[in-house]
């Protein structure tokens, strides 16, 4: 190795450009002409501008109260306009133009030399400037090259033999300051002003750090803008879901094609087949039962008598009013439902439950809380916020508090399944059927002691309908709870199939529901953005096409079991037909 070392070093010892590059940059400024230091003059002419301006102001006003026309100008009025407008058009010149370029232009170098250490990075950057380096050999600094002095526009980067292309020297230069920790990953948005730029650099310099490649991870086709400040931090890229379709659901007489995001085998077909069954019955019918989104802090007083009192007042309908009021005042949506208060010794969780409109609602309840907490410090000076969530809430957690108040839309789904579409479609019998869902649903979750899961795969359905929609699929914990009864109704002959589903979280409006893909299943739904005729009306339908779709995978994968076809689908549809063993070749 140390032979091929030395010989790689000679070979670029014996390598010498053109012409001699330089390296240092010239000293001379523009600013060096001026008579004064830069900072003189800009205080000269700031000085001049106001000067002029407000002499300018003062003269107009006594022209107006002496009735004198304003075109009307002496000597010293007509040195003072020139003044004026010679001052702002240096200040314009001086602060204006940079500004623009700040917004318009790339930055230049120095931005990334001068981030934490002006002088040290300057150097690096510029010795860096005089090399060319593969990826492979960033790891090895004993291997260097000399850079073309022509200016690269395209350098290909190799990792684990697939390329990535970095599109400019000063693209660069910018990613060997991120790999050596001058210039902070997350701080790329802000100072290029190019959020697909960021992304890209960033995920270069990832490589390099980790000598990992990242080529099937893409890249462009994605609108990193509209993500900025709200759905996710450092991108390096996106991932591919496939959607697909279930349906028509027929559900309270109007038909909906339902999306899901998923890469699970079988389950838009299970679905689509329970979807066929329902409508071929005539169709289910979803009731909303409560409407409400929670938060609960958690608060602290030097006794639990103290915290009873505050308890008290809480849950006097006297009082309720008033804290509504200041609850309300953190939205034009938001809407105060509840106070539900809980204590543990000396801490106090109090639960607010209030409608959102077609949001989601968590920002929109916290902020009401906070309202809630401030005006309740006047009363109570010795209370201690000690968080603005103490999990009485409960968010992303299964709960019994939730399965048993609900937490965002209660929903009950049912329909009534014709004998026939139960043996011909779902190649079963209402009886086995009866029987898989009592043993399973039911019995078999009470001796897992299961919280809130007496169901087959609710979560499937809602997760993957969640990430279509561009909802928050972590909250698929809680809104996957769901107890699925079955009956035999009509003398045995048709089955009576129900989903109750009480704490299911949706919003129509915010977070990923505003990304183009999410927005356009959304659409596809006829729930996008906001109900403009009655607030909320987009989020609840939302919810119910979420139970009814929830309702037809029960029912297929119950009729899968019930019949003793899972393993059979799975291995046909859950399983590539592709021969691995030559793809890995």
């Amino acid at each position: 190795m140390e032979t091929h070392r030395r010989s790689s070093t000679n070979s670029v010892r014996s390598h010498k450009p053109a012409r001699p590059i330089a390296l240092e940059d010239d000293s001379t400024k523009a600013s060096d002409a001026l008579p004064l230091p830069l900072y003189l003059t800009n205080a000269v002419f700031f000085t001049l501008f106001f000067s002029a301006v407000y002499f300018l102001l003062c003269r107009w006003r006594e022209k107006i109260r002496s009735s004198t026309p304003l075109h009307v100008v002496t000597f010293s009025e007509i040195v003072a306009i020139l003044a004026s407008v010679a001052s702002f058009i240096y200040l314009l010149g001086f602060f204006g133009i940079d500004f623009v370029q700040s917004l318009v232009l790339r930055p230049t170098a120095d931005v990334w030399a001068t981030e934490d250490d002006e002088v040290e990075s300057e150097v690096l950057l510029r010795n860096e400037d005089a090399r060319h380096v593969p990826c492979g050999q960033a790891l090895d600094r004993s291997i260097r090259s000399l850079q073309p002095p022509a200016p690269i526009v395209t350098a290909e980067k190799v990792f684990d033999e697939m390329p990535v292309t970095v599109m400019t020297e000063e693209d660069e230069e910018i990613i060997r300051s991120v790999v050596r920790g001058m210039t902070p990953s997350y701080s790329l948005e802000s100072k290029l002003g190019d959020c697909k730029r960021a992304a890209a650099i960033r995920r270069e310099a990832l490589q390099r750090i980790t000598g990992k490649s990242l080529s099937g991870l893409p890249l462009d086709g994605f609108d990193y803008e509209s993500i900025l400040g709200q759905c996710c931090e450092m991108p390096i890229g996106y991932v591919q879901i496939p959607v697909g379709i279930a349906g028509p659901l027929l559900l309270n007489g109007r038909e909906y094609s339902v999306p899901m995001a998923t890469t699970e085998g079988c389950l838009v077909a299970s679905t689509n087949r329970g979807c066929k069954a329902i409508h071929l019955s005539g169709g289910a019918t979803s009731v909303l039962l409560r409407d409400g989104m929670t938060r609960a802090p958690v608060v602290r007083f030097g006794t639990a008598k103290r915290a009873a009192d505050l308890k008290l007042y809480l849950e006097d309908p006297e009082n309720f009013e008033t804290l509504a009021c200041v609850f309300n005042r953190s939205s034009r949506f938001a809407r105060l439902q509840s106070i539900k208060c809980a204590i543990a010794g000396k801490n106090l969780y109090l639960r607010f439950s209030c409608f959102t409109g077609d949001a989601m609602g968590m920002n929109m309840v916290s902020k009401g809380v906070q309202n809630v907490l401030d005006f309740l410090q006047t009363d109570f000076p010795d209370m201690d916020v000690i968080g603005i969530s103490g999990n009485f809430c409960s968010d992303k957690k299964p709960a019994a508090v939730n399965w048993i108040e609900g937490r965002g839309k209660s929903v009950v789904c049912e329909a009534i399944i014709n004998g026939d579409v139960v043996r011909k479609v779902l190649k079963t019998s209402v009886e086995s059927l009866v029987e898989l869902n009592m043993l399973k649903n039911l019995t078999g979750s009470a001796m897992a002691g299961a919280l809130g899961g007496f169901n087959a795969h609710a979560s499937n359905i809602v997760t993957a309908v969640y990430i279509a929609t561009g909802q928050d699929p972590a909250q698929n914990v809680e809104s996957s709870h769901c107890i699925t009864m079955m009956e035999a109704v009509n003398g045995g002959k048709d089955l009576h199939v129900s989903v109750t589903m009480p704490s299911i979280e949706v919003g129509t409006v915010g977070g990923g529901t505003q990304l183009a893909s999410q927005s356009a299943c959304l659409n596809l739904l006829g729930v996008k953005g906001a109900s403009k005729e009655s607030p909320g009306a987009n989020s609840i339908l939302l919810a119910t096409i979420v139970a009814g779709a929830v309702l037809a995978g029960e029912l297929s994968l119950m009729s899968a079991l019930a019949a003793g076809q899972l393993v059979k689908s799975h291995m046909k549809y859950n399983r590539s037909s592709k021969d691995v063993s030559k793809v890995t070749s």
